[in-house]
């Protein structure tokens, strides 16, 4: 039971995309685009993975109570059959997710160069934990490298799948797009969270030695005062008064 005080939990980013099925019902789509093409066409194929894209939008947004999965979720698929449809070739329905990776990987290559790690940034920003770690040049080194891992991943989507769309290799490239998916995304998301952690344990300790030395220097100066007050008090018990009259200076 919680109580009116207690602050309200924040979805974590893998709840927030749907949790495990919902990365594994994003897939389906393009499974349901390859198959269907293989054996009935083009045309079948994209309005059945435009269904199964709707389908699954709905089963999300009713379990998560919010339209964003549904629409996360028939978004992508609806550009990717607008490509193939305007293309006329089956191909085309992987060629925005193609583009796609390279524009991300540029995007995180840049962030390196500019000083602001995009893995660093993104993490903050879902965990409302500012910008400190900028301040710490090892933090930005350690965000520099899972950033760079992001974008190898991106750029080695979009070579290898570009060669395969050379190549009009559809069933390849819906095993490159799925293959190089969420595994790949795993291995970036382990370096971010090697990062993360890094760079928290080293803004404790410092913040841990800053409260130290201002404890410390909090206790010099009550020390100061306290002598500088006792030598008062000793000063003045050691003043020697005044001598009384004698009975002829009256």
């Amino acid at each position: 039971m919680t109580t009116e005080n207690e602050p309200e939990k924040q979805p974590t980013l893998l709840e927030q995309m749907g949790g495990v099925s919902g990365l594994l019902f994003s897939s389906l789509p393009v499974v349901v685009f390859v198959l269907v093409n293989a054996f009935a066409g083009l045309m079948p194929a994209i309005w059945s993975a435009l269904a199964a894209a709707v389908v699954i939008g709905i089963v999300l947004a009713l379990r998560k109570g919010s339209v964003q999965p549904a629409v996360s979720a028939v978004f992508g698929v609806g550009i990717a059959a607008f490509i193939a449809y305007r293309t006329g070739d089956a191909k085309g329905f992987f060629l925005f997710g193609i583009w796609q990776s390279l524009v991300y990987g540029g995007v995180f290559l840049l962030s390196i160069v500019v000083r602001w790690p995009l893995a660093g940034v993104i993490w903050s920003f879902l965990n409302g934990q500012g910008q400190a770690w900028r301040q710490d040049k090892a933090s930005v080194r350690d965000y520099d490298i899972a950033t760079l891992v992001w974008a190898l991943v991106f750029c080695a989507r979009f070579v290898v799948q570009r060669w395969l769309y050379d190549e009009a290799s559809v069933g390849w490239l819906a095993a490159a797009r799925l293959a190089m998916g969420y595994p790949l995304m795993a291995v970036a998301l382990v370096a971010t969270v090697w990062a993360v952690r890094r760079s928290d344990k080293r803004l404790k300790a410092a913040l841990a030695r800053e409260e130290e030395e201002n404890r410390e220097a909090e206790e010099r100066l009550r020390a100061e005062a306290g002598r500088s007050i006792y030598d008062e008090v000793l000063d003045a018990s050691t003043e020697q008064p005044p001598a009384p009259a004698r009975a002829d200076e009256r």
